[in-house]
């Protein structure tokens, strides 16, 4: 295990926190990595999204959680490693699902290697989560080892449900309403991108029940937060050949691709909700025809239509009214040096300055 040197408690802020965080999470994660056969058709593959960069945000929070409650970053690190082990799985079997092009600046892996290959590289990160999670038996005890396990179970469970939500609308031409978009995006990204690693941390630092679910809450809030800035980002941010860092805001994907894929946004909920029938009946078209039918004129108007309808401020509300519900929940916890870097993530994550 890579010596670790810091705390959340002797950093100075939140990117200093974020940029030695991630430099420790990305040397055990390298390190798991075999350096063996088949390397070229398998672990070579395994390497690239983690070597693209990424902001390491999950593996961060179970760290501070994990401070917060009284715990060691030594105890929590296997567990932060585990999330940002999922996080890579996930990118690469939901860019196949989604036939995304670019991610962390760069093509997607299956663009690269082609489907069989990503799709074993992908399952075979998520076999290396399992081997993350169950070195903690080195580290806590028995029983908090099984807890984390479990727990973890959960958030995989939850984020699959959502994913299969997002893909099933999109595979049976489905729009969603609001409070449908909501449960999916709760399922999906308010565990794994915020409630579980926050949960997971609380856990591993013994915080009490009523804390574990307080700091949950919290972290559902930024995780939903966090996906509709991420949404708001693919229609403003023209970074496809940059790839996000721990302190910085870079997207990493194409401008515009959610309307390319079809998906069903918080955006083009509200779209459709102020759009005249004839606008509504053009978007419709665009977000239910093949991606490579897709026209970048289309793909352009959609944005346009997105801005001038007030469709994209509605979102970035929806940004501060989670943003306010995670402070709320900060609020209600004890007090520790950690708060200050955990108010800063918050609006790292979802403030309007960040657009």
């Amino acid at each position: 295990m890579t010596p670790i040197t810091f705390s959340a408690s002797t950093c100075s802020d939140l990117s200093d926190f974020l940029q030695k965080a991630g430099s420790l999470i990305q040397q055990e994660i390298m390190s798991l990595i075999p350096e063996q056969e088949p390397k070229t058709f398998l672990y070579d593959l395994m390497r690239d999204y983690p070597a693209r960069g990424g902001k390491k945000f999950r593996s961060a929070l179970v760290l501070l959680s994990c401070e917060w409650f009284g715990g060691q970053i030594s105890e929590a690190l296997s567990s932060a490693v585990a999330f940002e082990l999922f996080q890579n799985f996930a990118l690469i079997h939901d860019d196949i699902e989604d036939d995304s092009l670019t991610r962390r600046g760069k093509p997607t892996l299956h663009r690269i290697h082609g489907i069989p290959l990503a799709l074993n590289a992908g399952d075979t990160m998520f076999e290396l989560v399992y081997e993350a999670l169950l070195a903690n038996e080195k580290i806590l005890d028995a029983s908090l080892t099984l807890q984390v396990l479990r727990h973890f179970n959960a958030v995989a469970r939850h984020t699959f449900e959502g994913q299969a939500m997002d893909i099933g609308w999109v595979v049976h031409d489905i729009f969603p309403n609001k409070k449908e978009y909501q449960e999916m995006i709760k399922r999906k990204t308010g565990w794994y991108s915020g409630k579980g690693p926050c949960q997971c941390g609380a856990m591993i630092g013994k915080a009490r029940p009523e804390d574990i679910e307080c700091i949950g809450q919290f972290g559902e809030a930024i995780g939903i937060g966090f996906q509709a800035r991420d949404d708001v980002l693919n229609l403003i941010t023209d970074s496809e050949g940059e790839a996000p860092e721990a302190n910085a805001g870079g997207y990493g994907k194409e401008r515009g691709g959610d309307f390319a894929e079809g998906k069903r946004t918080l955006i083009t909920i509200e779209m459709f909700d102020r759009l005249s029938a004839e606008e509504a009946k053009r978007l419709h078209r665009i977000l239910l025809q093949p991606r490579e039918n897709t026209l970048e004129e289309e793909i352009e108007w959609a944005i346009m239509q997105a801005e001038q309808s007030g469709a994209l401020e509605a979102v970035i509300a929806y940004c501060e009214e989670y943003a306010e519900k995670a402070r709320r929940c900060l609020e209600a916890l004890p007090d520790h040096s950690v708060r200050d870097l955990m108010q800063e993530l918050v609006a790292y994550l979802t403030i309007e300055r960040n657009f």
